[in-house]
C-alpha cells in the first residue's frame, strides 16, 4: 500500500535539476525547501531509510528536546532540518499543501529508498515534544524533500556525517566479523580491508557484505524478487548481515568471500570485452565502450584497478552495471540444510565466460543510466534468467551424457 503524506506548508521553494532542459521529463532530482509549523508535521513518517536509528538518551538529543519547547523561535535557523527522499511531491497552491508519495512502504526496495534520510533526531524530538510548545509561540523546521534520488546510498552517506562511531565499527568491536576475515585471509585484498572509522584502507568491509547480499538464496530465493539492495541500501545490507551472520547460512556463504571477489572482478575485468563483441555482432566494429554513460575511459596509458584483486584495466565503470549482472549468478547457489553448507551447481567463473556476451547485451540494452540500471528489478530478474536458463541447458546436457551407454 501506498505511502501518502499530505500537509499544510507556510513557504515551498523549488531547485530542479540543471541537467534538465526545459520541456524535457524524465528520472531528473528536483529539490523542494519547505518551511512547516512543527504542529502540522506529519506523525507518521517512515525512518527505516535512514541508517542510524534515532537514540534520544544523548546529551545531543536531550538538547534537541529541550529546543523544541523553550519559547525562542529560531529553531528553523539553528537546526539542519530534515531531509526526505520521496518519489513525488506536489503543491496544492490554494490549499497552501504538499502531498508527498513515499511509495509502498511493504515493499524493501522503496521502504529503504523513501522517507527521512537526515534529520531524524530532530523530527523524533518534535514529535514527542510538539504538545508542550507554549500556546502563544509559532515554531517551525526546515524540510528538504528530495524526489527522483538516483542513489540513495551515496546521499546517505554524504548527509549523515556527523562525527560518530558508525554501527560496523561498533560490530567490529565484539568480533563480529571474525568469519569474513578468517573466509578472506589468503587473499591479496586481506589486509586492505577497514573494519573501523577513519582506517587509512581502500575496502570498507560493507563492500563484502554487500557481496554476500547479492548472493543470499535464503531470502531471494527465484526470480520473483532481486537483491536490488545489494546495489542501492547499504543500511539495508548491514542490517541483514547483523540479523544473520551467525546462521548456518550465513557462515557458509561467508566462505565463499574468495569465489565472490573474484567474480565481482572478472565481471568488471571482462565487460568491456563483452560489450564490444556483442555490439560487433550488431553490426557495429567500433562501439565505444568508454561513451557509454557511467563508463570512464582513461587516457595516456592510465589505468585503474579492479575493486579487490587489482587487475589493471583501462575503464572506471559504475557499480551500478555491474550488480544486476553480479547478481544473476546466485541462480547457481544451493543450500544444504542438513549440512549447513552452500555449494555451486556450476562454477560461476566458468559460467561467467559462457553467458558474459549475452548479459552484456541484456544490461545495456535495458538501461544506459547506470544509478537506474543497478535499482531496476527488472533488469536483475531478466538477468538471473539469462544465467538460469543456460545452467538447466548445461544440466540437461550432463544428464545425457550420464545417460549415454
Amino acid at each position: 500500500m501506498k505511502k501518502i503524506i499530505n500537509f499544510r506548508v507556510n513557504m515551498i521553494r523549488t531547485l530542479p535539476s540543471p541537467y534538465q532542459k526545459r520541456g524535457e521529463t524524465g528520472q531528473f532530482e528536483t529539490i523542494y525547501y519547505l518551511l512547516v509549523n512543527m504542529k502540522d508535521l506529519p506523525n507518521n513518517i517512515p525512518l527505516d531509510v535512514n541508517p542510524r536509528k534515532p537514540k534520544m538518551t544523548t546529551h545531543v538529543a536531550k538538547n534537541l528536546l529541550n529546543a523544541v519547547v523553550e519559547p525562542e523561535t529560531d529553531f528553523y535557523i539553528n537546526n539542519r532540518g530534515i531531509v526526505i527522499a520521496a518519489k513525488s511531491l506536489v503543491f496544492n497552491s490554494q490549499k497552501s499543501e504538499v502531498t508527498i508519495d513515499l511509495g509502498d512502504q511493504e515493499l524493501d526496495d522503496d521502504k529503504y529508498s523513501y522517507g527521512i534520510l537526515d534529520g531524524g533526531h530532530t523530527y523524533t524530538a518534535i514529535m514527542k515534544k510538539r504538545k508542550a510548545i507554549p500556546p502563544d509561540i509559532e515554531k517551525y523546521v526546515r524540510l528538504e524533500v528530495i524526489t527522483n534520488v538516483q542513489n540513495i546510498t551515496r546521499l546517505s552517506d554524504a548527509r549523515n556525517t556527523s562525527v560518530q562511531v558508525s554501527d560496523i565499527a561498533l560490530f567490529n568491536l565484539d568480533d563480529n566479523f571474525v568469519d569474513v576475515k578468517s573466509a578472506i585471509s589468503n587473499e591479496l585484498y586481506s589486509n586492505n580491508i577497514a573494519y573501523k572509522d577513519n582506517e587509512n584502507k581502500d575496502i570498507n568491509v560493507s563492500e563484502l557484505l554487500r557481496l554476500m547480499y547479492a548472493f543470499d538464496i535464503e531470502k531471494y530465493p527465484d526470480d520473483s524478487t532481486a537483491p536490488v539492495q545489494s546495489y542501492s541500501g547499504k543500511a539495508q545490507v548491514f542490517k541483514r548481515y547483523k540479523e544473520a551472520f551467525e546462521t548456518p547460512f550465513y557462515k557458509s556463504l561467508t566462505k565463499q568471500l574468495p569465489v565472490l571477489t573474484n567474480l565481482y572482478d572478472l565481471i568488471e575485468y571482462e565487460l568491456p570485452s563483452f560489450y564490444k563483441a556483442y555490439k560487433e555482432k550488431a553490426g557495429i566494429k567500433n562501439s565505444r565502450f568508454g561513451s557509454v554513460k557511467g563508463v570512464e575511459s582513461l587516457q595516456n596509458g592510465k589505468t585503474i584497478k579492479t575493486s579487490f584483486l587489482h587487475y589493471d584495466q583501462t575503464y572506471n565503470i559504475s557499480a551500478g552495471f555491474i550488480y544486476p549482472i553480479f547478481g544473476a549468478f546466485r541462480c547457481l547457489l544451493r543450500f544444504d540444510k542438513d549440512k549447513g553448507t552452500v555449494n555451486w551447481i556450476f562454477n560461476p567463473i566458468q559460467m561467467w565466460k559462457n553467458v558474459g556476451e549475452s548479459l552484456a547485451q541484456n544490461t545495456f540494452e535495458t538501461q544506459s543510466n547506470p544509478q537506474l540500471a543497478g535499482k531496476d528489478k527488472q533488469l536483475w530478474l531478466s538477468n538471473y534468467r539469462i544465467v538460469e536458463t543456460q545452467s538447466l541447458r548445461m544440466l540437461l546436457q550432463k544428464n545425457k551424457t550420464t545417460q549415454t551407454p
